[in-house]
């Protein structure tokens, strides 16, 4: 009998250990409704679009975020102010080596590296490393993740500012004289992503 209480101790502490280091759950977005819609401006006006993602992943842990990241596809990238030949001349632009140089850089990615619950369930601060063109920053924000129709959406906005990444076209910060041309360093980001 003692043997036999001895032997449904072990086997509980074994599966408490086992428990209480659960290793977190990689869950995949949904990269056909997932997006991250854009918003720059310049001193006579703004521009906005979207653009989507390769892959990405949440990192959940009993129901928590705890990691994640996600690639991004910059030849998707597109603007919806716009019409025509307008449209596409914006769009040849911002893919152009004066922008995101799409041709030799095709992806940026953002990698989770802490999550810090902000005491509400689904929210968070996220603290990640954002990538363009080569270059790596660290960025911060809030982020709320709600379940709808049977998925879970994470929603967060940020601003970025384009001149850390390599990207000075049009920008007052490095070139003069440039008037109602300027074209203003940060942008907005709203980032939606979509998983099961």
């Amino acid at each position: 009998m003692k043997n036999q209480n001895i032997f449904y101790a072990l086997l509980a502490a074994v599966l408490f250990v086992g428990l209480a280091f659960t290793s977190p759950v990689g869950v995949a977005v949904d990269t056909a409704e997932s997006f991250i819609s854009w918003k720059g401006y310049k001193v006579t006006g703004s521009h906005h679009g979207k653009v989507m993602l390769n892959s990405g992943n949440l990192d959940m842990e009993d129901g928590k975020l705890v990691g994640g990241g996600f690639e991004i596809n910059m030849a998707s990238i597109t603007c919806e102010d716009l019409k025509g030949e307008y449209n596409q001349k914006l769009v040849g632009h911002l893919k152009s080596p004066d922008f995101f140089g799409v041709e030799k850089f095709p992806t940026a990615k953002f990698e989770i590296t802490k999550v810090v619950s902000r005491g509400t369930p689904g929210s968070y601060k996220v603290i990640g490393n954002l990538t363009i063109k080569e270059t790596t920053k660290e960025v911060r924000f809030n982020t709320q993740i709600e379940e709808k129709d049977g998925k879970n959406v994470a929603m967060a906005e940020l601003t970025i500012d384009r001149s850390e990444y390599d990207i000075r076209y049009g920008s007052g910060s490095f070139f003069d004289n440039l008037g109602d041309k300027t074209i203003y360093d940060e942008f907005e980001l709203a980032i939606t992503l979509v998983s099961k």
